[in-house]
């Protein structure tokens, strides 16, 4: 590849970090919100619907207009909004007397921008001239891993020396990256990835029964990823009593760096493995974590099983992207970008069903006297109900894997 469009590549990176940043920064400060402003533990779950409901229809409305926009401009659009978001996250709350009405605001801002660059960013990669588009794939979405990483660590370590008082200054500090981005994106060269009149039709993508299976794939993957990232944090500071700073960096973090390890991996030796069967294995590691973070009755093996499910998620969402894209290579931006959908969809109905499994399993008689009993606190009990439900989701997972099996077999029969 060309200097000139590693310079794209790079750019791209940086698109996923913005995401990473975009979804991964609110929930460390859950806790915050739900101590300082007295947010229910379903209305924390709101906020992650509405973040992932509305990049959903970024997604849809993306799909239909970013070709007219040309990618430069929806990139440069959506990284700006992005930023502006960010700040919102910081001023709003200390501006506004509503504080959830700000939140919702801040992450609407972002989540447009944030859905924008779910549509684009996967596209103008699988367009550059790189000779294994898979490896490619997951080498870009290993940088969403390693951006989540870092705003864990870093928003964890900063809270923990500053105090929870100046939480309000991170999402500022934290928008210089996508306001950096949207220049950045003013400069690089661009391919497009299927020649204009020679794209798949959104009817026809939705015709297809291996194309309905891809879906499924997506909003499996979704879900399995964020329950558990967007609930971890408060998982193992409220659920597991143990200290905000140690609960983060041995839960999200080491999540994000199990996922960022897998896609790394895979981006360097993926040729030789098989992606199907690897994404199997995965889901099937997945079940076992969630398994173990919610009955484990060590806190630091339940916080192991938490963040060694991020290697088990780490290939289904951009596997998925690279299944897909081999079986319609003419799927283009639309394609890419109903992925996207399904895979919001899921990322968000998977972490709001856990926080109201969580908030109704509390008014249960059985949890209640299951607290009692265990000696647990009845918040606790109620969070690792929420996260039980996540199981649904890998499994899920492995029904989708083995139909699109049968599917392809049935296709390349046919042909």
């Amino acid at each position: 590849m060309s200097r000139e469009y590693k310079k794209t590549l790079h750019a791209c990176y940086l698109g996923f970090i913005t995401q990473a940043i975009n979804n991964n920064l609110a929930p460390l400060f859950f806790v915050i919100f739900h101590d300082k402003f007295g947010l229910s533990f379903e209305m924390l779950g709101r906020l992650v619907v509405l973040n992932f409901g509305t990049q959903i229809l970024a997604d849809i409305v993306a799909v239909r207009y970013v070709d007219r926009l040309g990618y430069r401009l929806a990139a440069v659009i959506a990284h700006t909004l992005c930023g502006l978001g960010l700040i919102s996250l910081g001023v709003l709350p200390l501006i506004m007397s509503n504080t959830f009405a700000a939140l919702t605001i801040s992450v609407v801002i972002a989540a447009v921008g944030g859905g924008i660059i779910e549509v684009i960013v996967s596209p103008i990669t699988e367009s550059l001239p790189t000779p294994e588009k898979a490896s490619t794939m997951s080498l870009l979405h290993s940088f969403y891993c390693w951006g989540q990483m870092g705003v864990v660590i870093v928003t964890t370590v900063c809270v923990w020396l500053f105090g929870t008082e100046m939480w309000y200054l991170l999402p500022v500090v934290w928008a210089v990256i996508p306001l950096y981005t949207a220049f950045k994106f003013l400069r690089v060269p661009i391919y497009t990835l299927v020649p204009k009149g020679q794209e798949l039709s959104i009817a026809e993508l939705l015709r297809s029964p291996l194309f309905g299976t891809a879906l499924l794939l997506m909003l499996a993957a979704g879900a399995s990823e964020h329950t558990m990232t967007q609930w971890s944090s408060v998982f193992a500071e409220v659920g597991l009593g143990v200290p905000k700073l140690i609960g983060d960096l041995v839960g999200p973090a080491l999540f994000a760096f199990f996922m960022g390890v897998g896609r790394t991996i895979y981006g360097v030796w993926g040729k030789r493995l098989n992606l199907r069967k690897v994404l199997q294995a995965g889901s099937v590691l997945c079940i076992l974590c969630y398994g173990t973070a919610v009955f484990a009755n060590i806190p630091l093996l339940a916080l192991f099983g938490a963040a060694l499910c991020g290697l088990s998620v780490s290939l289904m969402w951009p596997g998925t992207y690279s299944l897909t894209s081999v079986r319609f290579p003419r799927g283009g931006t639309a394609m890419f970008g109903i992925l996207a959908v399904f895979g919001d969809l899921g990322a968000s109905v998977g972490p709001w069903l856990a926080g109201l499994a969580s908030d109704l399993s509390q008014r249960s008689v059985f949890v209640q006297e299951l607290s009692l009993n265990l000696g647990l606190g009845l918040e606790q009990i109620g969070l690792r109900v929420g996260l039980l439900l996540g199981i649904l989701f890998p499994v899920l997972m492995l029904i989708g894997l083995r139909t699109l099996k049968t599917q392809t077999l049935e296709a390349d029969a046919s042909n």
